[in-house]
């Protein structure tokens, strides 16, 4: 990619770019990694049968799988060359995409039993035996893992000529009007649901207020509020911004290819949730 002209407003040095990456995914991985140690202890209390609980710990697993990945992207952009298989960075590279898709799922079920169980009034919605949240889980593992992944692995990187010492170039594979197409709809999908249920926590959050009074803080149902809107700013933030730099690259994908690297890097900062909601609920208890 360094012969690309540099006259686009998007061109940044191989280097540089390099430099960039390499410290993002140690602070995803450094971080991710803690905020799960920490996240482990924080639910060995929790109600396994609460479904907002289950999708967390759902949403440990997806990062944690996606954390293996990380060491074998820093090595390579240290390096600068790919020393594995051509699956295996198949296989790399696109766990990153199954790890944004796959945690704004579980985001989504986590914030939209949160918001039921405050229009219904209850507690929590929960599963009547552990056994049921098991099987719940365990089939969207089963859709993961027998249809979206194989999917993936069969289809994703297959039409891109690849260079043994070179990995995660397979931006030729957005040319295809399909596939344009299905980012454009997915682009399309987590903007308006993200937005929506914006809308709905601003709500909640305004009725709270007008029910607790002051001081706000003061209140454990603020702080619950608090806990979605951080997971619907985690969205914004890490999602937002490679989706929207996305519609512009389709077109531009030889001399934004760098910049894109990035703002897909900036996807897996989400890894870093868990810390954030360790040092949160840490404040919380302490003030």
């Amino acid at each position: 990619m360094e012969d690309e002209s540099t006259n686009t407003t998007c061109y940044i040095e191989s280097s540089a770019a390099n430099a960039t990456l390499i410290t993002i995914y140690i602070v995803i991985f450094i971080g991710g990694t803690i905020g799960a140690v920490v996240m482990i202890f924080l639910i060995t209390g929790m109600n396994r049968l609460s479904v907002t609980n289950t999708s967390v710990l759902n949403l440990l697993i997806v990062h944690g799988l996606f954390l293996i990945t990380v060491p074998f992207r820093i090595a390579y952009y240290f390096q600068n060359k790919w020393n594995f298989r051509l699956h295996f960075c198949r296989l790399v590279s696109a766990m990153i995409h199954l790890h944004i898709y796959i945690s704004f799922i579980f985001y989504v079920i986590m914030l939209s039993m949160r918001y039921i169980s405050f229009f219904k009034q209850m507690d929590k919605i929960e599963f009547y035996r552990t056994f049921h949240s098991l099987v719940a889980s365990g089939a969207v593992w089963v859709l993961i893992c027998v249809i979206i992944l194989p999917l993936v692995l069969t289809k994703y990187g297959t039409t891109a000529s690849f260079n043994e010492t070179q990995c995660f170039q397979f931006q030729e594979e957005l040319k295809d009007p399909a596939v344009i197409k299905i980012n454009y709809f997915i682009t399309a999908v987590m903007f308006t649901v993200v937005c929506l249920l914006l809308a709905v926590q601003i709500f909640i959050i305004v009725q709270v207020m007008k029910k607790v009074g002051k001081p706000v803080l003061a209140h454990q149902e603020t702080w619950i509020q608090l806990k979605s809107i951080f997971f619907i700013l985690v969205m914004i933030i890490c999602f937002f911004p490679f989706h929207i730099f996305k519609i512009y690259y389709m077109r531009h994908t030889r001399e934004c290819f760098y910049y894109n690297e990035i703002c897909l890097s900036i996807t897996a900062l989400s890894c870093l949730d868990f810390l954030l909601f360790g040092l949160k609920t840490y404040f919380q208890r302490v003030t």
